[in-house]
């Protein structure tokens, strides 16, 4: 089977949803990834065999949203697109379906990666409405349309507003990450903690100039002021004064607030992957390779975002590989909760005999490995988008320290688990 490498990774600025990109479509975010990956490279646009771009807000503009931005980007159109989703691996499952491709010799480079415009979401009218709309459709006369107009109620025009609940449990992510953070005796305390840790060391990250290589810079009309920053991090948050946040999901009892919760997130990321004979053809020094990767699912109603915890267990089995032989690992933090539950579930003996089908547990994550750049909760979550943003920032991670491998995980909504190993090619 064919080597997989990862050539170079980039992305847009994160900003949280009702800020900068608000006036966008989805597609022009995608654009901004795609292009300036194609710069940064230099890699010419025909050589491109496929592009494949995960999301989550679909837009019914744009239904193969992946095709409309690559085309933006001067991608040619004979190049085939398609657009993935997997809720918040989204990303990740776009770049998996390039490494089969190239693995079975169907492709030899493609753009991956993902978007996400959640300002942009979908406002629908009441399902009465959208009944009525349609049979008006159908009106004929002016006394069709009289009765039509004498049949709308000032109810009718109240908008649907978008709640992001499993379609399963009808509960949204954090309710049941409340759930599974007194499930595994993860403290309000211990949460807030993480999530200053996440905040300080994006923080100290973008001082120490690692973030910015991954970025590209987006210049918006009508003042085309240049964005080139992450708008959610904050250097100067503090446990005094998150600590008086109030629950925000379960209000009595609840330890997850909107501080140690990552937040809506506007933003897009892509990836140049190449089989490993192509890449070294043309001439280009592959950041790392893709060693393995792996996909789970999990229970709706207890499991919801322990995804990383059984991929991370899979995988691990699967390439005889110990949490002790990463220099890099990184998860994806939609919560502080959910990355301490995992955490805590990795190093339980008694999980990993009632759950994993282990006799011992996975293992103690080293915390000085750890999202050492910041996560989620800090950089932001544009649900398309993360799964390439962790792909690079692993691979950039294991060449700034000089690390031979990296592990990436991440938990999505549908009760889903993500992980990939990745090597540095030195």
């Amino acid at each position: 089977m064919r080597k997989v490498v990862l050539i170079e990774g980039c992305r847009t600025p994160f900003l949280r949803s009702g800020t900068d990109y608000m006036d966008l479509r989805s597609y022009q975010l995608g654009e901004y990834a795609i292009r300036d990956l194609l710069i940064k490279t230099g890699i010419d646009p025909a050589n491109i065999d496929q592009v494949i771009m995960g999301t989550v807000v679909h837009n019914i503009e744009t239904p193969n949203v992946a095709r409309e931005a690559a085309i933006a980007a001067g991608v040619p159109n004979t190049t085939p697109c398609h657009t993935v989703s997997q809720a918040c691996i989204s990303a990740n499952r776009a770049i998996a379906n390039g490494c089969f491709e190239i693995m079975s010799g169907n492709a030899d480079i493609i753009v991956a990666g993902g978007l996400e415009l959640t300002s942009g979401a979908p406002i629908q009218f009441p399902r009465k409405m959208r009944k009525k709309l349609f049979r008006a459709q159908k009106l004929k006369g002016f006394g069709d349309t009289l009765r039509f107009v004498l049949s709308l109620r000032p109810s009718d025009f109240i908008p649907e507003r978008p709640r992001v609940a499993e379609f399963t449990t009808n509960r949204v992510m954090g309710e049941d990450c409340d759930i599974m953070a007194a499930r595994f005796r993860i403290s309000r305390e211990a949460q807030d903690e993480f999530a200053v840790r996440s905040h300080k060391l994006a923080a100290q990250a973008w001082e120490a100039g690692h973030l910015q290589p991954e970025m590209t810079e987006v210049s918006l009309p009508p003042d085309f002021n240049p964005i080139r920053k992450d708008n959610g991090i904050r250097p100067d948050t503090s446990i005094e004064k998150i600590k008086k946040l109030r629950p925000a999901f379960d209000r009595k009892f609840g330890t997850l607030t909107a501080a140690n919760s990552s937040f809506l997130t506007d933003g897009a990321a892509a990836v140049l992957i190449m089989s490993e004979e192509k890449a070294l053809e043309m001439g280009f020094q592959p950041k790392a390779e893709v060693v393995d990767f792996t996909f789970t699912g999990q229970s709706l109603e207890d499991e919801l975002l322990l995804g990383p915890t059984y991929a991370v267990s899979k995988l691990l089995q699967k390439t005889g590989l110990h949490l002790d032989d990463f220099d890099v690992i990184e998860f994806h933090e939609a919560f502080a909760g959910q990355i301490l539950a995992n955490l805590r579930a990795l190093a339980s003996d008694e999980f990993a005999r009632q759950y994993l089908g282990r006799e011992k547990a996975v293992g103690e994550v080293n915390m000085d490995k750890f999202n050492r750049w910041g996560g989620s909760l800090s950089i932001g979550h544009p649900f398309g988008a993360t799964g390439a943003r962790l792909m690079n920032t692993t691979a950039n991670r294991l060449k700034k320290e000089g690390g031979k491998l990296g592990l990436l995980a991440a938990c999505a909504a549908g009760a889903h688990g993500h992980a990939m190993i990745l090597k540095n090619y030195a």
